[in-house]
């Protein structure tokens, strides 16, 4: 960063980095403990949808190289496309192998980028639930700021989020996660995979 580029208050962006993922596990500990969310097993990577035999290629060595994971229940990955245009590569595991959906994400994340689809990639989820009131939590990687933050939906009619809940969940996981400091990018995910 040059003199110039303080000058004009321009910042450099933050280099994605896909190793924070790992620390999701320990973060849902810290989780469980402050407010009651355990995972659900689902997790997702959100992309701007991408048509093409280049695109088919990448979801085919990631299918394959989730298939090979013979203790995986039902197929590995699948692909969903939601009513904003996104699409959603989904991963269900069962809730107590968070480490391994972890790892499943990662490398749906790794394939994307390896293949030159990183401009494509936005974000990536880890889906949980309060079992005392079934309320949905899903912990956001923002893909092109390497940081998180927590997105809380509503249960009922309307696209409403639990804010106090989010914020709750901000200080609470403050020393396990990278959270993104600036609240205007704590975008809702409606309607993501697994909420």
């Amino acid at each position: 960063m040059g003199l110039l580029d303080i000058l004009l208050g321009r910042t450099k962006p933050v280099a994605p980095d896909l190793d924070r993922l790992f620390a999701l596990p320990s973060a849902a500990v810290t989780l469980e403990a402050a407010a009651g969310f355990r995972p659900t097993g689902s997790g997702a990577v959100c992309f701007a949808t991408v048509e093409g035999a280049m695109f088919e290629q990448t979801h085919r060595e990631v299918q394959a190289l989730l298939d090979a994971d013979a203790e995986r229940p039902g197929p590995p990955v699948s692909l969903h496309r939601d009513e904003y245009g996104y699409s959603w590569l989904v991963s269900e595991r069962t809730p107590d192998q968070l480490p391994e959906l972890v790892n499943d994400v990662h490398a749906v994340n790794s394939a994307l980028e390896a293949n030159g689809f990183g401009p494509q990639l936005l974000c990536s989820l880890a889906a949980f639930r309060h079992p005392a009131d079934d309320r949905a939590l899903a912990l956001v990687y923002l893909y092109k700021r390497g940081s998180f933050y927590p997105f809380a939906p509503l249960p009922g009619e309307g696209q409403r989020r639990d804010n106090a809940l989010e914020l709750r969940v901000k200080a609470a996981l403050a020393n396990d996660l990278r959270i993104e400091p600036d609240l205007g990018r704590w975008f809702p995910v409606w309607g993501a995979p697994g909420l």
